[in-house]
């Protein structure tokens, strides 16, 4: 009875997980076009007035240009960490990824001092700084940095009336310190503990004049931390804040970090008889990527630290590259990548000692072409990149059909579109439906097409138009918010190659440690999931 019962509980954990699951994934796919559809626009019209002035029909003064800069690259700032967090969301980690580089941080934090200037200014406070130039360059995520500097001078500006803020950054030993000082009101011994809390304010009177989710401090703390650092705050009621945060300045050095360790360092290797005493220099991992877009070679990039990535366009290509440069691994991702993984095991031409790794990540050219279409575009979507998409476009189109739903993207686009100076005779329509009847009136030369529209959808309407003759040829450009390397599930096949053949022992090495990597990222959802479908 007691089994009974305790199986009955588990299946109810595991429903429960599940749903969790799909919430999760609703939640991911909704915050993707919600935040990108708002950003499109910050972005697109700032970048319209600051590359096109001529078009609003007078000149406008510099003093609104310059903000219009400060503007325009905070929201580029923010379309990056939304990249970042559909990254996460398409990979599944279990903790917030960071692309490291060597940095200089005086730029970092010239940087954020010149994005929260317009706000110290308005309130009369003063902004200083007092960094020197001969910091060493720090080996860190420069966009998380930046947003540690940046919610800590906010607040620190928010929070002060009178005086003003300081920055000051300097060497500690193998670390960086840096601090940003307010004459603020300071924060009471019993605030303290809620200061690093998320969704914490510190009392019903700041709530009120302060608005402000609580999360700032919250998520700058985590971002220190993942960069193997500290933060820390000093206050004195009356008198002031200083926060502190400390990085290393170079990354630790470790023989077992990562992918790397499951391939070998060296271009060829030979069993040795007794173990060598010459230590092993850490070697920097080196992948070539194959692949039509660059969907995967990005999230290469971006999520492992140190590693070279060389995106070729063909197999043939890569194969060059491997025998010019000692490589740890191919990367091919393609919808065939198994059957090419076959191909290169059957002609030798892998080199001996190098791994190949197949597998099959969609991107936007890959979804442009399941779709039927020339394009895919996703918002935010740069002035730049819509004129070079149609300019791409055969038979020079001039008269474009504009199919969007949302009134402001509609004036963004058909603004980016006329000043131009290629002469564009824009069309427009509010969803499928309406476009279908402007085809019937008339065939322009190109279609922007959103995807997600009220009444008849983006989608619908590329089925409507593939079932007509008259309209299959028309080229069509998807304009989307909804972006296709986002889904929780990038891949359902991953192949395994190497040059010169496995031995057994190998290959038990391979399973073993594949099963491992899996299991460790294993959510708990999945293991409550897996344990009912297994009693």
């Amino acid at each position: 009875m007691e089994a009974l019962f305790a199986g009955k509980e588990q299946e109810l954990f595991a429903r429960l997980a599940e749903e969790a699951r799909l919430a999760k994934q609703q939640f991911l796919a909704n915050v993707s076009h919600e935040l990108r559809t708002p950003l499109n626009m910050i972005l697109g019209f700032a970048e319209m007035i600051m590359q096109a002035p001529e078009t609003y029909g007078r000149e406008l003064p510099p003093a609104l240009l310059a903000d219009l800069a400060v503007i325009w690259r905070n929201s580029q700032h923010l379309s990056e960490l939304l990249d970042d967090v559909l990254d996460l969301s398409q990979i599944e980690a279990g903790r917030m990824a960071l692309r490291k580089e060597y940095v200089a941080l005086p730029e970092i934090i010239a940087s954020a001092v010149e994005a929260v200037r317009p706000l110290y200014e308005s309130k009369g406070l003063y902004l200083r700084t007092e960094v020197p130039k001969d910091l060493p360059e720090v080996f860190c995520d420069p966009t998380r940095i930046r947003e540690v500097v940046l919610n800590l001078l906010s607040n620190a500006g928010r929070f002060t009336e009178a005086g003003g803020v300081c920055v000051r950054a300097r060497q500690d030993g193998s670390e960086v310190l840096v601090s940003v000082a307010d004459t603020g009101p300071g924060i009471a011994s019993e605030d303290a503990p809620k200061v690093f809390q998320p969704f914490q304010q510190l009392d019903g009177s700041m709530r009120r004049r302060h608005a402000g989710s609580g999360l700032g401090l919250a998520i700058s703390k985590s971002f220190v931390e993942l960069h193997g650092g500290r933060m820390w705050f000093e206050s004195q009621k009356g008198v002031g804040t200083t926060f502190f945060f400390r990085v290393p300045v170079s990354p630790p050095i470790s023989g077992d970090e990562g992918v790397r360790r499951w391939f070998s360092p060296y271009w060829y290797y030979e069993e040795r008889t007794r173990r060598s005493t010459v230590p092993v220099p850490p070697i920097r991992p080196r992948f070539v990527v194959v692949e039509t877009g660059n969907s995967l070679g990005r999230l290469l990039r971006r999520y492992l630290d140190e590693a070279e990535v060389q995106s070729m366009a063909s197999v043939d290509e890569a194969v060059a590259e491997l025998q010019r440069v000692p490589t740890q691994a191919l990367v091919i991702n393609d919808a065939h990548a198994e059957s090419i993984l076959r191909h290169l095991s059957a002609s030798g031409s892998l080199p001996r000692g190098t791994a190949a790794i197949a597998c099959s990540i969609p991107g936007a050219l890959e979804v442009a072409d399941m779709l039927g279409v020339a394009g895919y575009l996703v918002k935010p979507i740069s002035r730049r990149a819509l004129l070079d998409a149609l300019e791409r476009l055969p038979g020079n189109p001039k008269t474009i059909l504009l199919v969007e739903d949302d009134a402001e993207a509609l004036q963004l686009f058909w603004r980016m579109l006329r000043s131009s100076g290629r002469g564009y005779n824009v069309l427009t329509a509010r969803d499928g439906k309406q476009a279908l009847d402007r085809l019937a009136e008339g065939r322009p030369d190109a279609i922007l097409l959103d995807l997600m529209m009220p009444q008849m959808d983006g989608l619908s309407f590329l089925k409507a138009r593939a079932e007509d003759p008259a309209l299959r040829s028309i080229p069509t450009i998807v304009v989307s918010a909804r972006d296709p390397t986002s889904e929780l599930v990038a891949a359902d096949t991953l192949a395994i190659g190497y040059g010169g053949g496995l031995t057994v022992s190998q290959v038990l090495a391979c399973v073993e440690g594949v099963s491992r990597i899996l299991s460790s990222v294993l959510g708990p959802d999945d293991r409550a999931l897996r344990a009912t479908q297994s009693a």
